[in-house]
C-alpha cells in the first residue's frame, strides 16, 4: 500500500517522540496549544507504525534500506 521509507531508528524515535507528545496533552491540558501537540503526536506515531512518511515521499528522502 505505501512505500516503506522509514528506517528502523526512525520508527523507534518517531514513535517514543509521538507518544511523548500524546502523553503532554493529557498530563498538560491547560496548554493553549495542546490540540497541536495532540495532532503531531498522532501523525508522528502514525508514520512511525506504517514505517511511510509522506512528507519523505515528497522531498525524496528514506531513512529505511531498499527494498
Amino acid at each position: 500500500m505505501f512505500k516503506k521509507n522509514v528506517g528502523t531508528l526512525d520508527r523507534i524515535v518517531r514513535i517514543i517522540v509521538g507518544i511523548a507528545l500524546i502523553a503532554a496533552y493529557f498530563l498538560y491540558p491547560e496548554l493553549s496549544w495542546g490540540i497541536a501537540l495532540l495532532v503531531v503526536g498522532i501523525i508522528v506515531t502514525a508514520t512511525g507504525l506504517i514505517s511511510s512518511c509522506l512528507l519523505y515521499t515528497i522531498l525524496g528522502l528514506r531513512t529505511s534500506p531498499k527494498e
